[in-house]
């Protein structure tokens, strides 16, 4: 029992505020000397440098940079403008639009962070001139920016591929149609909201008339950013290219999509190099006590005892993984996604082969399940990111309700693929 002690600890240590990367990696030094002794520790070294070679690992923060690049350059913005100038006439045409930029950013920076900062800087202010309910506002913004846990290149489906030892190009693959499902129930839930309750979302005025102008400057911020994500996913669901060299060519894509009108600056550049690298320590550092966790988890006998309560839920396969997705979602209310895949994953892990279940299916689930962790308090992610933009105006309770309807759309979704697998196969 001394494994699963271990993991209860490090859960009362993270609601207690402790950081969570020292939190798991300190509980392991802690129960590693008590059980193993110093010698358990010659194998940590051995452990990192595994990480830290990890070819596929490295296109996380290649991801990361050229998400930021996009941000940076104003590409983003430009493509939120557009959206806004041909969906913005209809009723709830602005939460469409919201819906889609969500959308396109998640499929060229996978950043979640970066997106609803983006879409709450310039999205949210227009909605609230147009008189749009303050909590659907809220809330399209924040589900939105969570779309790249699950469409591709999303940094989730990186380390679920890497724990779970699949392939990242059919992890991508799986990934487009739950994705898309994801973004239509968004449109669904946005038009219906609109069209029952006429204040609502109500549409732009008709004065504001789309010209030749207006169609060519859409046409301009959404082809380029549109191409980009074509070659970037394009060559890793096709097997031309690793997700590393995809990742390579994304970043170079993106600094040659802000050299036009001047736009690229190498103070710029510079700040977001800054800016991968912080974001890129705390994945890894979080990476490196996750998997030192793991290691002395293992080596304390967690896996076997996982594995032996797992044979007493009743309904077998689909018993295991309505729990282990009631589990998941339990516990993004208090922990990040990384430590989930990196610490929980492994040790049900071994489960999936005992019970034949289709690995790739199984691990959509998870990102399906991890995109409510950063709409979920008290830890929801996107809600910070949110809060640290959003005017007075719009208060902490109306961003929390606002995003509850969404949750309830993720977790449909999350029911529709566990009931049709055969979805992450289509692709």
């Amino acid at each position: 029992m001394i494994a699963l002690i271990m993991f209860i600890v490090c859960l009362l240590m993270l609601t207690l505020g402790y950081p969570v990367a020292f939190t798991f990696g300190g509980v392991a030094v802690l129960f590693g000397l008590y059980t193993q002794g110093l010698d358990l520790f010659l194998l940590v070294a051995y452990r990192l440098h595994a990480i830290m070679t990890n070819v596929t690992l490295m296109a996380v923060p290649l991801f990361i940079f050229m998400g930021l690049i996009l941000e940076k350059s104003g590409i983003a913005e430009r493509m939120l403008e557009s959206m806004g100038l041909l969906f913005g006439h209809v009723r709830g045409g602005l939460a469409v639009s919201t819906v889609v930029v969500g959308m396109l950013l998640a499929a060229s920076t996978g950043v979640v962070g970066a997106s609803v900062v983006t879409m709450g800087l310039i999205a949210l202010p227009v909605m609230l001139k147009y008189s749009y309910d303050k909590k659907l506002a809220s809330g399209v913004i924040c589900a939105s920016g969570t779309l790249g846990q699950i469409i591709p290149p999303s940094i989730v489906l990186i380390i679920l591929g890497d724990v779970l030892q699949q392939p990242v190009g059919d992890f991508y693959r799986a990934a487009l149609l739950p994705g898309l499902l994801l973004v239509v129930l968004y449109i669904i839930v946005c038009l219906v909201a609109a069209y029952l309750k006429k204040d609502f979302a109500p549409p732009i005025p008709r004065s504001s008339a789309l010209s030749t102008v207006h169609y060519w400057q859409v046409f301009k911020a959404i082809v380029p950013a549109l191409a980009l994500i074509m070659v970037v996913l394009g060559t890793v669901i096709a097997g031309v290219a690793t997700p590393t060299e995809s990742a390579a060519m994304g970043a170079v894509g993106a600094i040659i999509l802000a050299l036009p009108g001047g736009r690229f600056r190498f103070s710029m550049l510079h700040q977001v190099a800054m800016e991968t690298t912080k974001i890129s320590a705390m994945v890894f550092t979080i990476l490196a006590g996750a998997t030192f966790f793991s290691m002395v988890f293992t080596y304390t006998g967690g896996d076997e005892a996982v594995e032996e309560i797992m044979q007493y839920i009743p309904g077998g396969q689909w018993g295991f993984v309505i729990l282990m997705m009631l589990v998941i979602f339990l516990l993004g209310f208090f922990i990040d996604f990384v430590e989930i895949a990196y610490i929980f994953v492994p040790m049900i892990a071994p489960v999936l082969l005992k019970l034949d279940i289709d690995p790739l299916w199984f691990g959509i689930l998870i990102a399906l399940n991890l995109q409510a962790s950063f709409l979920t308090p008290p830890f929801g992610f996107s809600l910070f990111y949110l809060r640290g933009v959003a005017p007075a105006s719009v208060s902490t309770l109306e961003i929390y309700r606002g995003v509850i309807p969404f949750i309830f759309l993720q977790l449909i979704a999350l029911a529709i693929v566990m009931v049709f697998p055969g979805i992450v196969r289509v692709f």
